[in-house]
């Protein structure tokens, strides 16, 4: 009998696998957030994936890493096997999203993973994408095709606000110059973050935040993360590969890319059935960061799973010893 009272028969699929997946971010987050403010990213970098590799190796699954560690990182590289054996999954992986603001002490950093059938997640090479994610409420009224201040007054309207209460998030980098000009002239607000861009998109798809918009040019790996997760919450995002060299131009059509103008869609990104769980590491606007206590650890996640149509915040406590001493706190 499954969980949720129904029969199940011999041909049934096996039983989600969407909450044991918070096991690889939280032990990800857990080692990550030991790092924090310590002024050394690659150390961060490397207890995070290394926390995740082991959990990861842990889990009855036959997974392929789809998106994993830049090139020449020794742990969790795309194209790698890991899991115990059983269900196939695709997993794009990213352990630490946002190393350089655990290294100086700040906020929204967190560890996130998002796991989809065998097949079904797609490989884009590892470059810069435009980029724009909203929530439900604006899901259909955006084009990367459109200027900014046709976007911007088509999500307000969908809001049935003033532009001037909308807020649009964006990463503070030279590239993003012209754009927060843009942004400007149309009359929205700005919120300039340091570093985390799937973690604005999430944010811009969740009520009570304040955000609205999340846009800018960032990685493709932050891309397929983030459509995977609004695929879940019901948003809506677009991208378009922004090649820098010609050689990243060759790189996209040996990857079966023809056009490189083309919009990226969700229904290209992420597939209809996806996993999605993040944690995390350092406090933000979205995720409680890992709080250390005497001889436990305290970890706020968000879980979401298309198959079982839910998302979940999970508060977990991680006990560091066998024989404790510490109670278990409410909050």
């Amino acid at each position: 009998m499954s969980a949720d009272g129904r029969v199940q028969k011999s041909g049934d699929r096996p039983p989600c696998q969407c909450e044991t997946f918070a096991r690889v971010t939280e032990r990800a987050a857990l080692a990550g957030a030991r790092w924090l403010g310590r002024g050394d990213k690659e150390a961060a970098e490397e207890a995070a994936y290394s926390g995740a590799r082991i959990a990861l190796e842990q889990m009855p699954i036959d997974g392929q890493i789809v998106i994993g560690a830049r090139e020449g990182a020794e742990q969790l590289g795309a194209g790698g096997q890991i899991g115990l054996g059983g269900e196939e999954y695709d997993l794009a992986v990213d352990p630490l999203e946002g190393s350089a603001v655990v290294a100086r002490g700040g906020t929204n950093a967190i560890a996130m993973i998002a796991a989809a059938g065998r097949g079904s997640m797609p490989s884009l090479p590892d470059m810069y994408m435009r980029k724009m994610a909203v929530g439900p409420r604006a899901r259909g009224q955006i084009s990367l095709d459109r200027p900014v201040a046709e976007n911007v007054r088509a999500i307000a309207d969908a809001f049935g606000r003033m532009v001037n209460d909308l807020t649009a998030i964006v990463l503070d980098r030279p590239r993003h110059h012209d754009l927060v000009e843009e942004i400007r002239a149309a009359g929205a607000r700005i919120k300039l973050i340091q570093d985390g861009d799937v973690t604005a998109s999430i944010s811009a798809a969740v009520r009570g935040t304040n955000d609205h918009l999340a846009i800018g040019i960032g990685g493709t790996r932050q891309a397929v993360l983030a459509a995977a997760a609004l695929r879940c919450l019901g948003g809506e995002l677009q991208a378009q590969l922004w090649p820098t060299r010609r050689a990243e131009i060759e790189e996209a059509k040996e990857n079966g890319i023809e056009d490189v103008d083309r919009i990226f869609t969700i229904d290209d990104l992420a597939p209809q059935e996806v996993i999605v769980v993040a944690t995390g590491v350092s406090s933000g606007d979205l995720l409680r960061g890992v709080r250390f206590l005497g001889d436990s650890a305290r970890t706020h996640s968000l879980v979401m799973c298309t198959r079982c149509n839910w998302v979940r915040f999970v508060d977990g406590i991680h006990f560091l010893t066998r024989d404790r001493r510490e109670e278990v706190r409410l909050s």
